[in-house]
């Protein structure tokens, strides 16, 4: 399965993938950020738009990247959606978290492909 396709809805363990955090996580941010909110399909299991997937980095970037607190994160984005700019800022953020995820799985690949120098 390649990580990086656009489908309509997500698992959790592909959302882990894409951002780089354990399904724990993803469920924690979901109990402390309102804006965190994915559906439940029929059996119960959780499935994550685009644009959940956008928000999930934007937050990761506001606690690991920007050093807020979960409160303060969570003050930020409430400000950001006030403001209306929430969307915009959530797309500019996700871009270069999704270009790195690319350039991270086009540098495996070329290491797999690659054959070992001859020592000689």
């Amino acid at each position: 399965m390649d990580p990086i396709a656009r489908k309509t809805y997500y698992s959790i363990g592909e959302v882990s993938t894409l951002t780089g955090l354990k399904p724990h996580v993803l469920r924690y941010w979901e109990t402390q950020f309102n804006v965190l909110s994915p559906s439940k399909n029929r059996g119960g299991t959780r499935v994550y738009r685009m644009r959940e997937i956008e928000t999930i980095l934007l937050v990761k970037h506001l606690l690991y990247e920007k050093c807020f607190t979960i409160e303060g994160a969570r003050k930020e984005l409430d400000k950001m959606r006030t403001g209306g700019e929430i969307t915009e800022v959530r797309q500019l953020n996700a871009e270069p978290a999704m270009m790195a995820l690319i350039r991270e799985g086009l540098d495996t690949l070329r290491d797999t492909l690659t054959l070992p120098e001859e020592e000689g």
